[in-house]
This record gives C-alpha cells, sequence and structure tokens, in this order.
C-alpha cells in the first residue's frame, strides 16, 4: 500500500538501491515491506531554479500516513536522495497523500 514514486534526472547506480528504498519505507511507515511499491523513472528532461543540476520529484502515498510525521519523513527521504543519488535537499520536492482506503485497490479488492 506504500508508493513511492521517485523521478530524478540522475541515472540508477543499480538495482540494489531499489531494494534499499523498499527496505527503507517499510521501516520508515512501520509496514509490512510485502506491500511497499517503488517506482524509479530516469527523467533528463528536468529543470530546478532553472537548470538542470541534479534534482528529484517524489512522491510518497500510504494509507495512515500520519501528517505529524511528513517533517522526519522528509528528512529520511532527502537523506536518502543525497546517498543513493547525489541530489542535495535543496534540489528536492515530496508529494505526500493519504488516500481513502477505498481509493487503493490491491488483488481484486480495496483496502
Amino acid at each position: 500500500m506504500p508508493l513511492i514514486s521517485i523521478e530524478t534526472n540522475q541515472e540508477l547506480a543499480g538495482e540494489d538501491i531499489l531494494k534499499e528504498v523498499s527496505q527503507g519505507i517499510a521501516a520508515m511507515l512501520n509496514k509490512p515491506q510485502e506491500y511497499v511499491m517503488v517506482k524509479y523513472q530516469h527523467n533528463p528532461n528536468m529543470l530546478f531554479a532553472g537548470d538542470n543540476q541534479p534534482l528529484a520529484y517524489l512522491q510518497l502515498k500510504s494509507l495512515g500516513l500520519p501528517e505529524h510525521k511528513t517533517p522526519q519523513f522528509t528528512m529520511s527521504l532527502c537523506n536518502l536522495m543525497q546517498i543513493h543519488f547525489d541530489v542535495t535537499p535543496e534540489r528536492v520536492y515530496i508529494e505526500y497523500s493519504s488516500p481513502a482506503r477505498h481509493f487503493w485497490g490491491w488483488n481484486n479488492s480495496t483496502f
């Protein structure tokens, strides 16, 4: 049910990075990793503040996302982007959403 989407102009250095992201999201949200989906998209045609230095746009969607923890999540996700993709925190935008259970489908049903 958690989905982290990463769109960046930085190339993926290896598949193990996505596994580490999945584990990190599961731990951060205290959710089973079996439900975590990681989506990575390399997009070299991105600009932030008028230049194409390393940048990223992330979306984190999860049922019951605790709004009061988004500042902590932001620190963790920015750290992850800096370590694995060489994107500094001031070049990362993160969008959070917590859809209603009936708007999240999986395995022929909704949550």
